[in-house]
């Protein structure tokens, strides 16, 4: 059972698809339309995407704040009869998303402080790492214990317990030989790398074999694949910490398809994957992909509820309540926003202060 961040909301296998109509092939969108009931999709506006994503950061990790309690283990998190995609896995991905907002944030701020109290939090829930360790002891080799593990490793939380025993479990054979998708494969290698042992086999081979690494005819995206790609992109570059490791040749075919994509997603609310091409756009080397950024943000910007949560897909709710939709209807993508905010700030602050001649006022 591979149950991580790695994995779409809800326990869908990653990438699994969302509910509704899949976001619509590049090749058939039509500009300029949009669903009965859903945000208009957006055009570039220079200085667009900054004017809104101070806003959408700090209120996006507000709402998480606030429901931190929803993330909390229940007793029995031990049991087997547990559904691990209720329980661990919102919390792994908490510890992911967060631990890379305060990556991507300025020491002092509030959202660095809040994104750092969220990765504290989800610690203490893993007891932590003892119960880690407790689960790994139960599956072996299981991937998910070590990958929520390595969350916390990549942050600097370790348990010398847990990786005594892991040590030599993932130096054999059935571990660098378990069959799962490249996409996973992929993530279990950026794993490897965060607990600091050696990587099983070779991060550029396994890329080769994905969706994004055959650079796949961009009119075949959709759901599957469009999460699928996302992924890739987050194992590749340590969850938008590592740009660099993007090849020159996935970075351009990136930059070229990456704005009609977001414009089918918007085209048929496809809100949490939407966030997740764009904190793949604020993961690329060099310049910030200023047109998307600009265009998409303040679309998704609208569709935030003034509580600070994200819909997955579907119209937004208009409506002033504290909670317009079921947990798990949200986190995910409220978590997707508030990271993919952070590496948009952290990309379009870094083009601005690299390209010559640029001004752009920072709320």
């Amino acid at each position: 059972m591979t149950t991580t961040a790695t994995q779409g909301p809800k326990g869908r296998p990653d990438p699994g698809g969302r509910p509704g109509v899949p976001p619509r092939p590049a090749a058939h969108a039509h500009p300029g339309q949009a669903h009965p009931g859903q945000a208009p999709r957006g055009h570039a506006s220079p200085g667009a995407a900054i004017a809104v994503l101070p806003h959408v950061l700090r209120t996006a990790l507000a709402w998480t704040d606030a429901h931190r309690a929803e993330f909390a283990l229940p007793d029995d998190v031990l049991d087997p009869r547990t559904q691990v995609n209720a329980t661990l896995k919102p919390l792994g991905e908490l510890a992911q998303l967060c631990s890379t907002v305060r990556a991507a944030t300025d020491p002092g701020t509030p959202e660095h402080e809040v994104a750092g109290d969220l990765v504290t939090y989800a610690w203490e829930q893993v007891s932590r790492g003892a119960l880690l360790l407790e689960l790994l002891r139960a599956e072996p080799f299981a991937a998910y214990p070590y990958e929520i593990y390595a969350a916390f490793a990549g942050y600097g939380l370790r348990h010398e317990g847990f990786e005594a025993l892991a040590r030599p479990l993932t130096a054999t054979r059935a571990w660098a030989h378990t069959e799962q998708h490249a996409n996973r494969q992929l993530g279990l290698i950026n794993s490897e790398r965060r607990v600091g042992v050696l990587t099983h086999t070779d991060a550029g081979a396994v890329l080769s074999r994905t969706w994004l690494g055959g650079l796949s005819e961009p009119w075949t995206f959709e759901g599957p694949s469009g999460y699928a790609l996302t992924h890739t992109v987050f194992h590749l570059t340590d969850w938008g910490r590592m740009p660099d490791r993007v090849p020159e040749k996935t970075d351009a075919y990136l930059r070229t398809w990456l704005p009609a994509w977001a414009d089918g997603c918007l085209e048929s609310g496809q809100w949490d994957l939407t966030g997740e091409l764009l904190a793949v756009g604020a993961s690329l080397p060099g310049p910030a992909p200023l047109e998307l950024l600009d265009a998409v943000w303040p679309v998704l910007a609208d569709v935030q509820h003034t509580t600070g949560c994200v819909p997955e897909t579907g119209p937004p709710v208009d409506e002033d309540a504290p909670d317009p939709y079921p947990f798990i209807d949200c986190y995910h993508s409220t978590l997707v926003t508030a990271f993919a905010a952070a590496l948009s700030l952290r990309s379009l602050r870094r083009t601005d202060r690299t390209t010559p001649g640029r001004e752009r006022h920072t709320p």
